[in-house]
């Protein structure tokens, strides 16, 4: 069998991205909670932010893993690495990738057990399946819905039968833009793009943190 770990995760990544983006920007210049969470929010309430979901994820997931036989799990648009460290904790085998370079190369510095890469939702590609393809407060910040469904897709590829795709989104039936870079999409949207692709949506489960209406949506492949 071919051992995962040694071989090189470079797939996706682009050869000559653009330096200085929005988030290259916005990962260099906040802490590591508030670069990916709720810039509204200081460190305490960004504290419980993170804790809320990854207890959430955890009970989707699961906490204990089998060393013999460990879920792979996928972190896409995985930002510093926070969730991704902490699910490996668990005993996960975790890639992890991110858009931003800012973001993977602080991500890299803190190791903690993930493999790392940089690339976009569209673009990464991987030589096995996993388990658990993940997405946490990255898609609705994509606002281009061609490269939306086009990033969608992509992981929904990466899902092995049986497997889910958990990405988060509001619950909602109409589109909901907020403010200049966030588009909230119909969960009718998802399942558009996704039941054809063989994953059914199995739940949606609320952060339920203060007056945020996001939470998880979960898809599972069936074929």
């Amino acid at each position: 069998m071919t051992d995962r770990t040694d071989i090189p995760l470079d797939l996706g990544t682009d050869p000559d991205p653009p330096e200085d983006t929005y988030w290259d920007i916005r990962h260099r210049e906040q802490d590591d909670l508030a670069s990916g969470g709720h810039i509204s929010l200081d460190r305490a309430g960004n504290e419980l932010f993170y804790g809320l979901r990854l207890g959430a994820l955890l009970t989707l997931i699961g906490d204990l893993n089998s060393t013999i036989a460990p879920l792979f799990v996928l972190d896409a648009g995985c930002g510093k690495g926070h969730f991704a460290r902490a699910l490996a904790r668990c005993g996960h085998r975790v890639d992890a990738f991110d858009a931003s370079r800012e973001a993977i190369e602080r991500a890299r510095a803190a190791a903690g057990g993930p493999r790392y890469t940089e690339a976009r939702l569209d673009t990464w590609r991987s030589p096995w399946p996993y388990d658990v393809v993940l997405c946490v407060d990255v898609l609705f910040h994509v606002l281009d819905d061609a490269e939306w469904a086009a990033g969608l897709r992509n992981l929904a590829s990466l899902v092995r039968v049986t497997g889910r795709l958990i990405v988060t989104d509001e619950d909602v039936r109409v589109p909901r833009p907020r403010g200049d870079y966030i588009v909230h999409r119909p969960t009718a949207a998802y399942r558009a793009e996704l039941e054809p692709l063989g994953l059914r949506h199995t739940e949606f489960r609320p952060y339920g943190f203060r007056e945020n209406e996001v939470g998880f949506h979960v898809f599972t492949r069936t074929r």
